[in-house]
């Protein structure tokens, strides 16, 4: 997209017609009815929210651009005075230093809003090929998530977890709880491959290893996501552990099984058995969820492809590479050779790379929409 003056592919006519739905948002919301549906009376609020914003960081856009062409005229006016063609050269370029933000915030304005960006994240980390090194790459993973959000000030809980025999997981689920947390985590579900020397390898080879990571929104009561007791069998087991002392002696762990869709969720975080059942059942509505999130992005899939968030634990999304230090996420063709600080956490950049080539796509898609 060009920013040069008055050259861009944003247009007043196609932001009118975004803009038009405000006015018949504004009639539904002041109608008797409105209040009644208390769930549809905030997704009107959110999206009067949103083209409000619109409006304004449109408003102010387009003025920038109308005051460039305006002094633009002045400066190719043949009869025009010197003075003031030096005056609107100035001008000129005092705006268009200006013109880059006001793009931004317009096209940040365009997309329209997420109803689950802001929740909690809950994702599940599973070795892949590559026996012991898969668990212990697992186990990394696990670590780095934890302390990139240990510097968001964020809390990570463990509802389930199945150790590897030589350290790290087999398997490891857990909640990710701050505002904001799935908006940013969401971009990590897919395989992750790792390419190292093993702790386990004697001979020094490099092996390659994977593990695959899922990101979930995590439920809640707006969802009206109902489940039926008779679709539902329930184990309980003894929950394991580090062993010796920490091993449960009682069957407190509870597994559920939802027959329709053949998901299944465990929680052994708590001792009581009733507290494991009521954080699976949390968790099957989260699974739930994202099912029916799922159905609706299919839906838009021909008009756009969606980068992240599909949690398709197939596709192979980045590559760790430890001799060299470089860590390649293959979506977007970034490589980064600072692998070390992003085990320890520092994914920061990465992660708002990946969010800004998303929010590009989808400002794309919505002008796409527009213009039709």
């Amino acid at each position: 997209m060009e920013r040069n003056g008055t050259n861009t592919l944003l247009e007043e006519g196609q932001i009118a017609r975004i803009l038009f739905r405000k006015r018949h948002i504004e009639e539904e919301l002041s109608s008797p009815e409105a209040a009644q549906n208390q769930k549809r009376y905030r997704e009107l609020v959110r999206d009067h929210a949103m083209l409000s914003k619109l409006e304004a960081n449109a408003g102010g856009y387009f003025r920038l651009v109308a005051d460039i062409a305006g002094h633009r005229k002045l400066i190719d006016d043949p009869a025009g005075d010197p003075e003031l063609s030096a005056l609107a050269a100035d001008e000129i370029r005092a705006l268009e230093g200006e013109l880059p933000e006001a793009e931004r915030r317009l096209l940040m304005a365009l997309l329209p809003p997420d109803p689950v960006a802001e929740r909690n994240a809950l994702m599940e980390i599973r070795a892949g090929t590559g026996g012991d090194e898969a668990a212990l790459f697992a186990g990394d993973l696990f670590r780095m998530y934890s302390r990139y959000a240990e510097n968001r000030k964020w809390g990570v809980t463990i509802t389930d977890m199945n150790e590897g025999e030589k350290g790290g997981y087999k398997e490891v689920v857990f909640t990710v709880t701050g505002e904001g947390a799935y908006a940013a985590l969401r971009f990590e579900g897919g395989g992750h491959r790792v390419q190292r020397v093993p702790e386990t390898e004697a001979q020094g080879r490099i092996h390659t290893s994977a593990a695959t990571v899922a990101v979930f929104p995590e439920a809640d009561e707006d969802d009206d996501i109902e489940i039926d007791p008779g679709d539902l069998q329930i184990d309980t087991y003894r929950a394991g552990g580090a062993g010796g002392q920490h091993v449960n002696k009682t069957d407190s762990a509870v597994r559920v099984t939802h027959r329709p869709s053949g998901i299944v969720v465990a929680c052994q975080e708590e001792r009581s058995q009733p507290r494991n059942k009521e954080k699976c059942m949390a968790m099957l509505k989260t699974r739930l969820l994202e099912n029916r999130l799922r159905e609706q992005q299919a839906k838009i899939g021909s008009a756009r492809k969606l980068m992240v968030g599909s949690g398709d634990r197939s596709e192979r999304i980045r590559t760790y590479n430890f001799p060299q230090n470089r860590l390649t996420d293959h979506r977007i063709n970034l490589t980064l050779y600072s692998l070390d600080r992003a085990m320890e956490g520092d994914i920061a950049t990465l992660l708002d790379t990946l969010a800004s080539t998303d929010a590009d796509e989808r400002v794309a898609l919505e002008l796409g929409k527009s213009a039709q």
